[in-house]
C-alpha cells in the first residue's frame, strides 16, 4: 500500500493510492496517520476499509508528508561508504545518530527555506523507515523488520556550516525550517520488496548531482533499528533517515551550495519522486 495525506498545510487528510493517478480517502474513519494510528495496528485493516470505495483524482492537490509530525525525527550519518570518503570522514564502525526536530517534517513539494544568515545550505536524498510498533530492546533484525511501518523519500537537508563548523552535535545543522521534506507516499515493506536493491538521485537545476543505491548502505534498516531500540524507545511514526549516497554539495570541488532560486528534484525507485523550489523567505 502507498499511504499520503492530502490537502492543505495544517489540514491535510489521510488517504491510500490505488494507481499513480487515484486515492481513497479514509479521513471519515482514520484521524490521521499519526502516532496513534500506527500503534493501534489499523495500519492492516486499510485493504479492507478502502474496498468498493471511490477513486478520486490526485491532479490538483497538494500532497503533505505522510506521516503526521512524529514524536521525533533520528538520523543516521555517513551511512554510505563513498558519501563518508567524500566528506572526508571515516567509515563508522557503528552508526553515528544525530536528532532532527520533528517540526521541520513537511510535503514533498513544497518550498525550502534558506536558513537566515546560512552560506552552506546542503542537500541529502534518503530513504527514511516509518516506525510501526513502540519498540525497545529488540531481539534481533527479525523483529526489527516486524516493527517497520513502511519507508518513505526525504531530503535530510543540512546547513554545514552550523553541523560542522559551530561546535556541538550535528543537530543545529539539521533543523532549520523546512529541512525535512517527506513523501510523496509511505510505502508498506510488501510493497517495496528489497529495501536493499532501491536507486536513488537528486538533481539540482536538472543536473545531476546524486546517484546512488541502497545497496551500498553501510547499515542495513533492520540493523539501525534493532541497535537504536537498544538505546531508546522507538515510538510508532516515528522517522529515521538512514543515511546518503555520494553527490552532496559538501563533496563537491569546490563545494557548491544553495542559496535561493534553485529546484531540487530527487527520488527513489517504489518510493516515488519530490521536487522543490529554493527560496530565501516565505
Amino acid at each position: 500500500m502507498r499511504l499520503t495525506r492530502l490537502g492543505p498545510v495544517g489540514s491535510e487528510k489521510p488517504a491510500v493510492l490505488v494507481d499513480d493517478d487515484h486515492y481513497v480517502d479514509v479521513s471519515d474513519v482514520i484521524h490521521d496517520f499519526d502516532e496513534a494510528f500506527f500503534g493501534s495496528g489499523r495500519i492492516a485493516d486499510l485493504p479492507g476499509l478502502i474496498a468498493g470505495r471511490d477513486a478520486l483524482p490526485l491532479a490538483g492537490l497538494r500532497i503533505g508528508s505522510p506521516i503526521a509530525r512524529p514524536h521525533q525525527i533520528l538520523c543516521i550519518g555517513l551511512n554510505y561508504s563513498d558519501h563518508a570518503a567524500e566528506s572526508g570522514m571515516a567509515v563508522p564502525t557503528e552508526p553515528i545518530l544525530f536528532t532532527k526536530s520533528p517540526n521541520t517534517i513537511q510535503g514533498p513539494n513544497d518550498d525550502v527555506i534558506v536558513p537566515r544568515g546560512s552560506q552552506k545550505m546542503d542537500w541529502e536524498v534518503e530513504l527514511g523507515i516509518v516506525i510501526g510498533t513502540r519498540s525497545t530492546y529488540l531481539a534481533d533484525e527479525k523483529a526489527a523488520e516486524a516493527a517497520i511501518a513502511g519507508y518513505v523519500l526525504t531530503n535530510d537537508l543540512s546547513e554545514r556550516e552550523w553541523q560542522i563548523e559551530r561546535g556541538g552535535q550535528w543537530s543545529k545543522g539539521k533543523s532549520a525550517p523546512t529541512f525535512n521534506p517527506a513523501g510523496p507516499w509511505l510505502v508498506t515493506p510488501d510493497e517495496v520488496g528489497d529495501v536493499l536493491a532501491l536507486d536513488m538521485f537528486l538533481d539540482v537545476d536538472g543536473i545531476r548531482r546524486q546517484t546512488g543505491s541502497t545497496a551500498t548502505m553501510i547499515f542495513s534498516p533492520a540493523f539501525i533499528v534493532h541497535y537504536l531500540s537498544q538505546f531508546m524507545t522507538l515510538e510508532p511514526g516515528d522517522l529515521i533517515n538512514t543515511g546518503t549516497p555520494p553527490g552532496v554539495g559538501l563533496g563537491m570541488n569546490p563545494p557548491t551550495y544553495l542559496h535561493g532560486g534553485e529546484v531540487l528534484t530527487l527520488g527513489i525507485s517504489k518510493l516515488g519522486i519530490q521536487t522543490q523550489r529554493v527560496i530565501t523567505s516565505v
